[in-house]
C-alpha cells in the first residue's frame, strides 16, 4: 500500500511544469516549491510532467534538477523521478559498475518479484545497451554471482498456490546440502532459492522451521557467509513478509553512529508507491517509534522535507 498523498484536485502536468520553472528562476531554487509539486504526483504523472516540460521549454527537467538541486536532496528527487524499473536498473547500474557496494544490488534484485525483475531486464539493456546479466557477470564473483544470475534469468512463478509435499522435501534437502553435512552444498541452496515461487518458499521454510525447531533463516546464516548469505537472507525473508524485511533495513540505516543516507533514500523511494504504509506499520510494531520520527531525528533541511513527504503523516 502506498504512502503517497496526492492533492484532491490534480493540477494539469502544464501547470506543475510552469511551477517548477518558476521554482527555478532567479537566483538559487526554490527547493520547497519543488517538493511541494513533485513529492505529491504518483509514477504517471511525474512522467506527464516530464513531458510538458519538454515542450514548453525544451529542456530535460531531469537536467535541470541536476543544475538546481544538490546534495541528498538532488539523489532523493532524481530517483524519485524514474518509474519503478528505470529507478531500479539506475540503482543497479550504479551498484554494480560505479561504487561497487554490491549490498544494494543484491537488495534489489533478491527482493523483486519475477514481473518486476523481467521489466527490469529489458529497460536495462534499452537503457545502458548492456544486458543486465552482463554486468552481474562481470562485476560479482563466486555463489554470490550464481544466485544473481539464477535469480534474475529463472522464470518463477507468482501465485500463492503451494504443493505442501514438494515443500517439504525441499526443506529436506536444504538440510541434507547444509546443516547435516559437514560443510556446504551450495548448488542445491542456489537452486533451491532461484526456481521457487515466494508462497513456496514460505512454505519451505515454515516446514524448516517445524522440523528442526529453528528457521531456514538461521540455517542460512549458519552455513554461508557474505554477499551469498545475504542474497538467501533476502530472498527468504521478502518471500515471508517484505515489509519486516524493509523495516528491518531502515532500522540499519539509521542505527548507531550516523545515518546510511543511500539505503534510507533508495528503499523510501522505491517502497512509496509499493507497501510504505505496510513498512510504516511494521516499523512500529517492531521498533516502537514511528519511521516518520526516526527518520525526522537521522535527517535535516529540505532532504528531510523530501523523505518526509514521501512517508506520509505521522499517524
Amino acid at each position: 500500500m502506498s504512502t503517497l498523498t496526492l492533492p484532491p484536485v490534480l493540477p494539469h502536468p502544464r501547470d506543475d511544469a510552469i511551477q517548477l520553472y518558476k521554482a527555478f528562476k532567479g537566483f538559487g531554487c526554490d527547493d520547497s516549491a519543488v517538493i511541494n509539486v513533485l513529492a505529491h504526483r504518483d509514477a504517471t504523472q511525474r512522467a506527464y510532467i516530464q513531458h510538458e516540460f519538454r515542450t514548453m521549454y525544451s529542456e530535460d527537467l531531469l537536467k535541470r534538477l541536476t543544475k538546481e538541486l544538490s546534495g541528498k536532496l538532488e539523489t532523493a528527487v532524481l530517483l524519485w523521478m524514474h518509474d519503478p524499473a528505470g529507478r531500479d536498473a539506475v540503482i543497479l547500474k550504479h551498484s554494480l559498475t560505479v561504487t561497487k557496494v554490491l549490498e544494494a544490488a543484491t537488495e534489489v534484485i533478491c527482493s523483486r518479484t519475477p514481473s518486476q525483475l523481467q521489466h527490469l531486464r529489458q529497460l536495462y539493456h534499452s537503457k545502458f545497451g548492456v544486458y543486465l546479466e552482463h554486468d552481474i557477470e562481470s562485476n560479482t564473483s563466486g555463489d554470490h554471482k550464481k544466485i544473481l544470475l539464477a535469480y534474475v534469468t529463472t522464470p518463477r512463478h507468482e501465485g500463492p498456490e503451494v504443493n505442501r509435499e514438494i515443500a517439504e522435501k525441499d526443506a529436506k534437502a536444504l538440510y541434507k546440502a547444509g546443516e547435516k553435512k559437514l560443510g556446504t552444498d551450495e548448488k542445491t541452496f542456489v537452486q533451491i532459492f532461484s526456481e521457487r515461487s515466494a508462497a513456496h518458499l514460505a512454505a519451505v521454510s515454515f516446514s524448516y522451521q517445524h522440523k528442526h525447531g529453528h528457521s531456514l533463516k538461521k540455517a542460512v546464516k549458519k552455513e554461508t557467509s557474505g554477499l551469498f548469505a545475504l542474497a538467501l537472507k533476502t530472498i527468504i525473508q521478502c518471500s515471508e513478509n517484505p515489509a519486516t524485511y524493509f523495516a528491518k533495513v531502515l532500522r540499519k540505516a539509521m542505527k548507531g553512529l550516523g545515518t546510511d543516507d543511500n539505503t534510507l533514500i533508495r528503499v523510501i523511494v522505491t517502497r512509496t508507491e509499493i507497501d510504505l504504509q505496510y513498512i510504516k506499520a511494521e516499523y512500529l510494531k517492531k521498533y516502537k517509534k514511528t519511521l516518520h520520527d526516526a527518520v525526522h531525528s537521522e535527517t535535516s533541511g529540505h532532504y528531510r522535507a523530501f523523505l518526509l513527504s514521501l512517508i506520509g503523516p505521522n499517524h
